[in-house]
């Protein structure tokens, strides 16, 4: 098989991963946030995410997981200079970290399965940016490649980590605060 063609099908399984990973944390908070509602519509909402979170766990993110790492192995096969580069033994770093992330995640939904997740909404909230900043620095080290400067690269990934940290915290706060309006006006 053509080289572009295998490019082509990595990209679009890294792509499909991803989304499942973004997706799954957002569905694992709706799950917490269901908690709090009452019994009957808890039950309801609970048992509907459990199978959204199921079906979008096995049918994509862990389908695609698997075929973008083999597609992954195929390219580095048919370019087997690029284990010899900085920007790849990087990137390969971060892949290890976005496996590691990608576990985490089937230990949370080991928990779901089980009938209990132990993470605050607020913690997944967090956790939800991971993979975002795994996924800038992924496509930055392949895109820039050896014109990448180190430390412009460190800065810029621990900025945008602060800042979608920051963001989450202050999304954190005007619920909170709406919250707080909404039962001072019952």
């Amino acid at each position: 098989m053509d080289y572009l063609y295998i490019k082509s099908l990595h990209i679009i399984f890294i792509t499909t991963w991803f989304a499942g990973l973004f997706y799954i944390v957002r569905l694992f908070i709706y799950y917490k946030e269901a908690e709090d509602k009452p019994q009957l519509e808890r039950n309801i909402l609970k048992n509907q995410y459990q199978l959204m979170i199921k079906r979008l766990w096995y049918i994509i993110t862990w389908p695609s997981a698997v075929l973008a790492t083999c597609f992954a192995i195929w390219l580095l096969i048919l370019q087997p200079a690029w284990l010899q580069t900085n920007w790849m033994l990087i990137k390969l770093g971060f892949v290890i970290a976005l496996f590691i992330y990608h576990w985490s995640c089937q230990v949370m939904y080991n928990q779901i399965e089980k009938g209990h997740l132990t993470y605050s909404s607020f913690t997944l909230r967090i956790w939800n940016e991971v993979a975002t900043i795994i996924l800038f620095a992924c496509v930055f080290l392949v895109v820039l490649k050896s014109t990448f400067d180190w430390i412009f690269g460190v800065v810029g990934i621990l900025a945008v980590s602060i800042l979608l940290m920051l963001g989450v915290k202050l999304y954190k706060n005007i619920r909170k605060k709406r919250s707080w309006d909404k039962n001072k006006s019952n």
